[in-house]
């Protein structure tokens, strides 16, 4: 493989060539010269103007549904939708039929994964079959390639069981991550509890029910002196939970959904059922806080929280819908239309991410293997459904101007590159 990528800035801060235009030449798999200008008369080469390259994107909680629900989505075609969303790393929660809670299921997904574009990293479950009633093979799944441990979209309700997953991991300096949800808390509410779920007439959840599992989760990580991610964040009040915590010095690190920094409840009034997520969409005020957050480094890492669904589960009456969105093609042209700068989004998409679940460094300097992300910054675009890689074609995006344009991948010694 011989690639020449012409005129490419390069965003890359523990790069020597970071912030500079330059060509950059792979062979083999491997960055051979940086430079001005580079002449190869056998390459493939990419122009295109406004490129940048930084180093390969991470999303550290999506859904492929495979084994067992390919009819959603299957690693292959996950695999395309994340190359598509500028992904060379995702991590896969274990809402799987079975579940990820041994180690066969992890050889499956390893294995599975090896000829696609894309690295795909298991995420383990904490207990069996997610249900939250006895720890799962935690240390054999490790081992054997699992880079994390959740019960994914299943919160673990039970604080003894936590305490114990979070003891069980310092043998190997292993990570849990959670979704903050307590069930006993409004368990049939369908979105925010407030004015617009009175107006709607819809079940709320209320942001206590994901408050009081932060706080107390924080009080745990503390008794054990152990590591937690809490994803997918949107209340206020966990947002200063969470940054009292890190000043306090506890290994607490969080992220949130591009979705949940777009949308609040107030754009749910036509009940569209795209919009049906859980956790919910809270209040503008909660939008703004989760914004703060960013800014100032409380959240670390974005998370697509990508949970694919056919026809059937979404076009139907609200409260029959099935809660999720997909998120990864969609992912850096949202973040790029909310604002956040280049360098922002890199370090929420990849430095963080990569430094939490303890992922290989990739760099843009002359030796490196590729691990790359290719991007159009401020090229903007209408996003449609004809665009969409994956199985599923749920997304809220549908119809939405956003700034920030995938061009591709090069990863695992493969090219992958949208139709621009």
């Amino acid at each position: 493989m011989r690639i020449l990528l012409r005129q490419a800035r390069i965003v890359d801060p523990s790069s020597p060539f970071h912030l500079q235009v330059k060509d950059i030449l792979f062979i083999n798999n491997t960055i051979a010269q940086i430079d001005n200008h580079i002449d190869c008369a056998d390459c493939t080469i990419i122009e295109q103007p406004g490129l940048s390259i930084a180093p390969g994107w991470v999303d550290i909680f999506s859904n492929f549904c495979d084994p067992g629900l390919e009819y959603k989505e299957t690693l292959e075609s996950g695999a395309q939708a994340a190359a598509a969303g500028g992904f060379t790393h995702v991590l896969l929660v274990p809402n799987t039929q079975p579940v990820v809670h041994a180690k066969t299921q992890v050889d499956y997904i390893i294995e599975k994964g090896r000829q696609l574009p894309v690295h795909l990293h298991p995420i383990g479950a904490v207990s069996k079959n997610t249900v939250g009633k006895e720890l799962a093979e935690m240390y054999d799944m490790f081992t054997n390639g699992a880079v994390a441990f959740s019960d994914g979209f299943n919160a673990i309700q039970s604080p003894s069981l936590l305490i114990k997953a979070l003891q069980y991991i310092k043998a190997f300096d292993g990570v849990i991550m959670q979704l903050p949800d307590d069930h006993s808390i409004a368990p049939n509410g369908l979105i925010n509890e407030g004015v617009i779920s009175t107006r709607l007439g819809l079940p709320g959840k209320p942001t206590v029910a994901e408050e009081l599992m932060v706080a107390r989760d924080i009080k745990l990580a503390e008794y054990t002196n152990s590591t937690l991610h809490f994803t997918g964040i949107t209340s206020a009040v966990s947002v200063n939970l969470i940054r009292q915590a890190k000043k306090d010095g506890l290994a607490i690190t969080c992220s949130v959904t591009p979705h949940h920094l777009w949308f609040s409840d107030n754009d749910l009034l036509n009940y569209d059922t795209h919009l049906k997520v859980n956790l919910p969409f809270r209040t503008k005020n909660d939008v703004a806080a989760l914004h703060l957050g960013i800014i100032d480094g409380t959240i670390d890492c974005i998370s697509t929280h990508h949970e694919p669904h056919e026809w059937d589960s979404k076009i139907c009456e609200f409260e029959y819908a099935k809660f999720g969105v997909i998120g990864l093609e969609t992912c850096f042209g949202v973040l790029g239309k909310l604002g956040l700068s280049e360098e922002k989004i890199n370090d929420l998409l990849c430095t963080n991410p990569r430094a939490i679940f303890k992922l290989a460094n990739s760099t843009v300097n002359v030796g490196s293997i590729a691990d790359f992300t290719l991007y159009m910054p401020e090229e903007t675009f209408t996003f449609e459904s004809s665009h969409i890689k994956s199985v599923s074609k749920n997304s809220p995006f549908i119809g939405e101007t956003l700034k920030g344009k995938v061009l591709g991948i090069l990863n695992k010694n493969q090219l992958f590159l949208n139709k621009i």
